[in-house]
């Protein structure tokens, strides 16, 4: 019913926390050298895009089965009390759990950067030795 709007919450999130990283680091970026590795900003703004992709789908979903419609109040199950506890139950099983997902792959991915990241001075050590 309106599952995607926690993700959607959350993307709002990250893309504002993205906006700010992505200044504060421009702006460091002159002053400082440091090692090439990804900046937090991108690695924000992966989330991001997972999160808004997510969220679209599901909208487009809910749409397509009426459950979204143009008009006020826009998600249907908000026409009767029993439907929008129902729709509010539905998000804070669903909804977060979606949400939870897609977080929890994102920090998969950053592990994953982290180690690609890693390696050529792993293997610079090894040469070393």
């Amino acid at each position: 019913m309106a599952c995607f709007i926690v993700p959607a919450t959350e993307a709002i999130i990250t893309t504002i926390a993205h906006k700010v990283m992505a200044h504060k680091e421009s702006q460091s970026e002159k002053t400082d050298m440091e090692p090439k590795t990804i900046p937090w900003s991108r690695k924000i703004s992966w989330l991001s895009n997972m999160l808004w992709g997510g969220s679209f789908l599901l909208a487009f979903e809910h749409i397509w089965h009426g459950e979204v419609v143009p008009w006020f109040p826009f998600l249907t199950a908000m026409n009767s009390a029993d439907s929008t506890s129902e729709m509010l139950h539905e998000m804070s099983t669903v909804g977060v759990a979606m949400a939870l997902l897609v977080t929890v792959v994102w920090g998969v991915m950053l592990a994953v950067a982290h180690t690609i990241e890693k390696r050529p001075a792993i293997e610079q050590e090894q040469k070393e030795q």
